[in-house]
């Protein structure tokens, strides 16, 4: 059972694993309580682009993704305010042109390179000791950004009007939340590649959300679950021989499916509780008359 932990490569993706799906988890609350999942799904697919230019360029992957991430914000943004372009029709438009450059430098280099299947699919065992300490790196300026801006995050997640009559500069904290989500796929995109942080980004606040009516808790309940399940996700790799990036969202899948079925069964068992009770209120109706 601790034989995945003799090894090093082992070691840092178990790392890096817990890290990346504790802050996913974190972000993907304000993504889920703000209905903005199909952005964070679009700006895996744009970020793609960035990835393939870097390593084609020879550029360092998390400057060069992230330099690309935070341009593809920041059009999508601008295209967003104008009133003939929706925000989705804006997302949808720029992250699939800038997905589509990257389609288009693969097709040019004539070749798919494991460089490329691991922007498309993820790489975590070739995490190496300078990747994860790069990984360290984005997770904690994104922790620091999300403590710095907690309580205007929280105030233009559940009410835009009253933050804006109270003097929140809406618009310089969308576009924040924006580049910080952009940089949470960055860090995300060696650990489960383009086609599963949308799944990383969504299911542990969902099944936070299941489990609680308390933002504070359901937070904290989703990191735990995010952390938990990309450190489970990576060891059980191992000894089923799957990739780790999919076992740690099957892992996730799996929390949500139990927790789901929980949640029926006690529905279930509270609405027999209530029908009981009910008999037993009118049979003592009954008596009492």
């Amino acid at each position: 059972m601790l034989e995945p932990f003799e090894f090093g490569f082992m070691q840092r993706a178990m790392v890096a694993a817990a890290l990346v799906g504790g802050v996913t988890a974190a972000v993907g609350v304000f993504v889920i309580l703000r209905r903005l999942a199909y952005i964070g799904h679009g700006l895996a697919h744009s970020i793609f682009g960035g990835a393939v230019v870097s390593f084609t360029l020879g550029i360092n992957f998390f400057l060069g993704a992230s330099i690309w991430g935070a341009f593809s914000v920041f059009l999508i943004n601008q295209a967003a305010r104008r009133r003939q372009i929706g925000g989705d029709a804006a997302i949808g438009i720029i992250t699939t042109a800038a997905f589509a450059i990257g389609i288009a430098v693969i097709s040019r280099a004539r070749s798919f390179t494991r460089d490329f299947e691991a922007a498309l699919f993820g790489e975590i065992l070739g995490i190496t000791s300078q990747d994860l300490w790069m990984t360290v790196g984005m997770v904690l300026l994104i922790s620091v950004v999300l403590f710095l801006f907690w309580k205007q995050l929280v105030f233009i997640t559940f009410d835009q009007d009253v933050a804006t009559s109270y003097g929140i500069p809406v618009r310089w904290v969308e576009a924040i939340f924006s580049l910080v989500l952009a940089a949470t796929v960055v860090a995300a995109l060696q650990v489960l590649g383009v086609t599963l942080i949308a799944a990383a980004l969504v299911i542990p606040p969902v099944v936070a959300r299941m489990l609680t009516d308390s933002f504070p808790r359901m937070f904290l309940i989703s990191i735990a679950i995010g952390a938990a399940t990309g450190f489970i996700g990576v060891y059980v790799s191992w000894f089923v021989d799957v990739s780790s990036g999919a076992t740690v969202v099957l892992v996730q899948a799996a929390v949500f499916a139990l927790t789901l079925l929980w949640g029926v069964v006690e529905s279930r068992r509270g609405r027999s509780a209530t029908r009981r009770a009910e008999r037993l209120a009118g049979l003592e109706r009954a008596l009492n008359d």
